[in-house]
């Protein structure tokens, strides 16, 4: 009886044993808690999706851009549309002044240096001319050479071929970050600063349609406002515009004290000529701000760059007089106000994001197409979005890996650093996971602060 006893115990102690180690391993298996973060969306649409499908004209504005090329009969069009834009592209930012003159100080020092080590008699004021020149001979052939651009009413139609319907898509996919993320954002005004055709009008008006009252386009050039205006009344001047309430301009409204609750500069920051001009038009365009900023740029290191100046503007440095004392926030795509990650590394590359449209129907541009952009949204509005405790928001920067049970996501995370995350639904949730395969380049992915926690313990254990 005694020895059956034993056994039985032993037995019992070793089930239990196997119960703890099967226990352990099930735990281990399971998905972390998860965090309610869907609202009742399905995965795909989940809170952080804020890509759009591939995006066409509005029929009237296609309708009155293929009635104005009509007209114009420009020759080349096609051919000058594709210049156009692999210039715009293309395009730097001017030399400042100050970069030039020490560029210039410094190669006069170095060559200056190279004549001395020569032995021999020297002629100085031949030397220092021959300097000058030589100075100058390299300076205009290793500089940039910005220029202004200039429309007349045929280059007007050139650009409105080359660039109506990628950046109708680059305002679109911006303004959809604040369309999804703040519901109930019902702007009654908008001012688009260097407006050219109207793209950023059509793009709010699909958005905010019963809400907006008052849109102010400011153009320098009177050419561009005239096409703008023809393509709302659908090139007939007779006709009433399709989108009402609109009022051109050549200048900003004076008074700093009006303010309109939606503020766009798309494509406008990288035609100013340095940085002086750029900083001031970022303050005075936050000046006339109520709720929202939108800056879109081209998505190459240029544009990303202007948008950093301007960022850095607004979050760091102040206006003599405060008109409104609200402070900016960055409302996208950031998910946080540090420094770029990807400005603070040795390589520099841009953050960009990509939107895909249809073109105008011209010989050539029948296939899709793909707009590459830079955008920054700042806000006076502080946290518009609820709070879920024990999860935060990362943005997507690359296009996301799926493979068989794992994704592979290279995200920028509210601590400010490029996190490159292999998402598991063992590791990170079924829920988690599933928002992953379902996200692409420019969402933002939630993150559940416990899961990123141990990640970084388990991988300083490893250590």
């Amino acid at each position: 009886m005694a020895t059956r006893s034993c056994s039985a115990h032993i037995l019992c102690q070793r089930a239990g044993v196997v119960k703890m180690m099967y226990r352990g391993i099930s735990t281990a298996a399971q998905p972390q808690p998860q965090v309610d973060f869907l609202k009742g969306e399905p995965h795909r649409k989940h809170p952080g999706v804020t890509n759009l499908k591939t995006l066409r004209l509005p029929v009237e504005l296609q309708m009155a851009a293929q009635s104005i090329i009509l007209r114009a009969q420009v020759p080349q069009l096609t051919d000058r549309a594709h210049k156009l834009t692999n210039f715009l592209w293309s395009r730097k930012r001017k030399v400042e002044d100050s970069t030039l003159r020490k560029k210039a100080i410094g190669l006069e020092k170095e060559l200056w240096e190279k004549a001395m080590q020569k032995r021999g008699d020297i002629d100085e004021e031949a030397l220092a001319d021959r300097i000058r020149r030589k100075v100058f001979s390299e300076l205009r052939r290793t500089t940039y050479h910005w220029t202004s651009m200039k429309y007349d009413e045929e280059f007007s139609v050139v650009y409105m071929a080359a660039r109506l319907a990628g950046g109708y898509a680059a305002a679109r996919r911006a303004l959809n970050e604040i369309k999804k993320r703040d519901p109930s954002f019902a702007p009654q005004s908008l001012l688009d600063f260097g407006s050219g055709l109207g793209t950023v009008v059509w793009a709010s008006h699909s958005y905010w349609a019963d809400s907006l009252k008052e849109m102010v386009c400011v153009d320098s050039s009177g050419p561009m406002n005239i096409l703008a205006e023809r393509l709302l009344k659908g090139d007939d001047e007779q006709a009433q515009p399709h989108i009402k309430q609109v009022y051109f301009r050549q200048f900003l409204p004076v008074s700093p004290t009006v303010q309109f609750d939606l503020v766009v500069a798309a494509f406008t920051l990288s035609e100013l000529p340095n940085t002086k001009e750029r900083e001031e038009a970022v303050f005075t365009l936050w000046r006339k701000t109520n709720s929202y900023l939108v800056l879109v740029e081209n998505g190459t290191k240029e544009g990303h760059q202007i948008l950093m100046e301007a960022r850095d503007t607004l979050l760091k440095k102040q206006e003599r007089i405060v008109h409104d004392s609200r402070p900016a926030s960055v409302f996208a795509p950031c998910p946080h106000e540090l420094t770029c990650p990807k400005l603070a590394g040795w390589l520099t590359v841009p953050c960009n994001f990509q939107q895909q449209y249809h073109p105008l129907p011209l010989p050539g541009h029948n296939n899709c197409q793909t707009e590459k952009f830079s955008y920054l949204i700042l806000t006076r509005n502080g946290q518009v979005e609820a709070e879920t405790e024990g999860l935060d928001w990362a943005r997507l920067i690359s296009p996301v890996l799926r493979r068989t049970r794992h994704v592979h996501c290279q995200m920028c995370c509210p601590d400010g650093q490029l996190q490159h995350m292999v998402v598991t639904a063992r590791k990170h949730s079924r829920d988690i996971y599933r928002c992953a395969r379902s996200s692409n380049w420019g969402d933002r992915l939630p993150i559940i602060q416990k899961v990123e926690e141990e990640e970084e313990d388990e991988q300083s254990g490893s250590e």
